[in-house]
């Protein structure tokens, strides 16, 4: 099994505000830094993205990739896990994003897990700093932008 990176932060609203923020896909580049677009190729019955193209900046690392979603929880998820379909650096991407309520749901545990395996030779060390970075700045963006009122932002968006 291939290893993982993975971290947890508690985000000061309610898990259907966290995935609300989580499944808008098209307003990422206003809180992901390194996604410049997002577009949601199709859906599933609940309206959940079931593939998404997105277009990367990390400084020395551009790319396209296609990642195809899973939806864990119905109408409601409460757990979202994606995988890549398709990327020229990339030869493997998978993650999660699992919602735990807190404090009666009034907040939520957010963890974010990734395994990412590139095209290019790379020691085991840097690419587990690279998805711990990956993944540090994804939790803080979305804590920030779902703590600004982002899930109200999203709902009056779509």
């Amino acid at each position: 099994m291939a290893e993982h990176t993975s971290s947890s932060i508690t985000v000061d609203a309610a898990p259907g505000a966290v995935m609300s923020v989580i499944s808008d896909f098209p307003r990422y580049p206003e809180w992901a830094g390194e996604v410049k677009e997002a577009e949601v190729l199709g859906q599933d019955e609940h309206g959940h993205a079931e593939q998404v193209r997105l277009l990367l900046d990390a400084g020395a690392i551009k790319d396209e990739h296609t990642l195809a979603y899973e939806w864990l929880g119905g109408a409601e998820p409460h757990e979202v896990r994606w995988s890549l379909v398709k990327s020229q650096m990339l030869r493997s991407l998978d993650g999660l994003y699992r919602l735990t309520p807190v404090d009666g749901g009034a907040r939520t545990e957010v963890t974010y897990q990734l395994t990412v395996d590139v095209k290019i030779p790379m020691l085991g060390m840097i690419k587990r700093k690279a998805e711990k970075v990956i993944i540090d700045r994804a939790l803080d963006g979305l804590k920030k932008r779902v703590e600004a009122g982002g899930a109200e932002a999203s709902e009056a968006g779509n």
